[in-house]
């Protein structure tokens, strides 16, 4: 295991579980801010196993779609949390974030190779339902530039954290495809759920 795959682990723990100590006295102020944003993303596998997907498949495309591609989505996943924010009617949010899921790990199952601005279209439309989620779900005492900061770095660092994923499972030729065909599963489990 390489040294970077396990310090992106390491990370990804402690924003997970840095949530407990919100449990105390005192901290309410910031959970209505930048701390109520960075663990939106945490809160749902949804969220939480898309934007794996989408930095493990920006390793696979390689190159400049490597940063390319995530700074798509979070670049469009702002855009849809403005208009969540202003009050704009997104109808079968849950269905697209659920459908985002599952084609994302049909990329990768499926090893699928495009340009890097085709990537960046595709993961557009997934970053809006994602995006419109975390804006409808904003706390209502939260600053929303505070919020949006906080979903928006810990977007990133899931991206990354994909990214750094994808490179190290590159070296095995068949863990790409069982990765994806398990996160496409995932998503049709939800698909379903919500039908």
């Amino acid at each position: 295991m390489s040294v970077h795959f396990t310090r992106a682990v390491v990370l990804l723990a402690t924003l997970v579980f840095s949530g407990a100590a919100l449990a105390h006295p005192g901290h309410a102020h910031d959970a209505h801010g930048a701390v109520a944003g960075m663990l939106h993303p945490l809160m749902g596998l949804d969220h939480l196993l898309a934007m794996l997907a989408i930095g493990i498949w920006a390793a696979r495309l390689g190159g400049h779609a490597r940063w390319l591609v995530p700074g798509s989505f979070v670049a469009c996943m702002l855009v849809a949390a403005g208009l969540a924010m202003a009050g704009i009617d997104l109808p079968m949010m849950e269905t697209g974030i659920a459908l985002s899921v599952l084609l994302s790990g049909l990329l990768l199952a499926l090893s699928v190779k495009v340009s890097p601005v085709a990537g960046m279209i595709v993961v557009a439309c997934f970053a809006f339902f994602h995006g419109y989620a975390h804006g409808v779900e904003m706390p209502v005492m939260a600053s929303p530039w505070l919020y949006a900061g906080g979903f928006t770095l810990t977007t990133a660092v899931l991206h990354g954290m994909g990214v750094l994923t994808g490179t190290a499972l590159s070296r095995r030729r068949w863990t790409l495809p069982a990765v994806g065909t398990a996160i496409a599963a995932c998503g049709g489990w939800m698909l379903t759920a919500l039908a």
